[in-house]
Parts: C-alpha cells; structure tokens; sequence
C-alpha cells in the first residue's frame, strides 16, 4: 500500500479531484469538520497524509510517503531529495518582486544596492539577487510581507502572486518575474526506481489525466 503526501491549501481540491480521476478517493480531507491527519483511501489500496504544504516534500524525501503533490516554488525553496515527476497544470502562480506603485523603481536591477527585500521565500529571493549580481539585504517575514514596502521596512518584496489582487489592494505592483509555479508530482527516489507499491502504474496515470510526460 502506498501512501501520498497532500498539501493543506490551495492545491487541495485540485489534488483530490486529480486522485479521484484514477480511482483514489481522499476527499474525507475536505470534511471541515474532520481533524483526521491520515486516512485510507475506500479501495483500502492507498493512504494519505494530510501536511502543510511545505513539509510535503519532507514526508517524500524521508520515505514516510512514496509520492506527493507540491508547488514548483516549494521545491525551488527547499531543493529537497526527491524525483520531480509531472507538471499537473493547476495550481498556477508567479514568484515577483514587488515594490510600491509609487516608487520609481520598474525593474528589479534598479533597485538600491544592499536595500531591502521581505520575502518568505528566502532561497529563492538570494539565488535570484546574487544572478543580477545586486546585493541586497534579505529579510525573513512569514506573515503578510506586503506590510514590508507598506512600512518602508523594505524596497521590495519576493512572494508568490496570484490573482495580483492583494498587491493591487496594497498599493504594490509587479516588475519582474522569477519563475511560474504550478503543481508537481514527486516521488521518494528509491521507491520509485524499485516501482514499490507499484508506483509506475500511479504515477503514468496520472501523468495520463494531465497530459504530462516526463519531467
């Protein structure tokens, strides 16, 4: 018996209808009623945890599930051990910087060298800073790190963006792009080379339901 890793959140939804279309049925996780962490599907032939979605591909990576679904920018963040399978094509986001509407800074090379940036995604906000080759300070935040520009803490912020609405609604806007981020199927390694639990099957139908091929 298998057992897969499901993000709490947005990509929730999506993740159990995409697991229904193969014949696995996780949608107790949607009972707001239930506090159940770890169910079994009906067919009595998978289980599944239910996780923040960043400590996904840490459930993946130590074995404890041989497959999950997790956003692109958590595995850009976190760099875990584990194989990235299949773009499952929903979940769609942008990691950007975004400063004040009314600042004059519209690419991010113009931002000041060894300012601020706010972000929660602190991995990826270095990696992108140090490719421009502009030293910048980051700073941690994990709440609403729109209140960083807001405050003048920061020049900038890196966050995932949506809709855009949240920016908008701030006073911010967008002016670059780091990458686009949508949902991923990933797999413990070893388990999925030794087809454990007959992992292949799974996994290319799913990929089947998405139209995927391999990463």
């Amino acid at each position: 018996m298998i057992t897969v890793a499901l993000p709490k959140g947005a990509l929730l939804s999506d993740t159990i209808k995409l697991f229904q279309s193969i014949g696995l049925d996780f949608s107790a996780f949607l009972d707001s009623k239930s506090r159940q962490l770890r169910i079994t599907d009906p067919t009595n032939t998978a289980k599944a945890l239910l996780v923040r979605a960043q400590d996904v591909p840490v459930y993946v990576e130590y074995g404890q599930a041989q497959l999950g679904i997790v956003g692109y920018d958590v595995l850009r963040e976190k760099t875990p051990q584990v194989a990235n399978l299949a773009d499952l094509k929903f979940g769609y986001c942008r990691m950007s910087v975004a400063v004040r509407k009314s600042d004059s800074y519209r690419r991010s090379i113009e931002l000041p060298p060894h300012g601020r940036v706010a972000s929660k995604f602190v991995n990826c906000a270095k990696e992108y800073f140090n490719n421009l080759d502009l030293p910048v300070e980051i700073v941690p935040l994990y709440g609403s790190v729109e209140l960083g520009p807001i405050t003048e803490m920061s020049e900038a912020i890196v966050d995932l963006v949506s809709t855009g609405r949240t920016l908008k609604e701030n006073g911010l806007i967008e002016i670059d792009i780091l990458f686009e981020s949508t949902a991923r199927l990933i797999a413990h390694p070893l388990s999925y080379r030794l087809d454990l639990g007959n992992l292949h099957t799974y996994v290319e139908k799913l990929r089947q339901n998405t139209g995927d091929r391999v990463a």
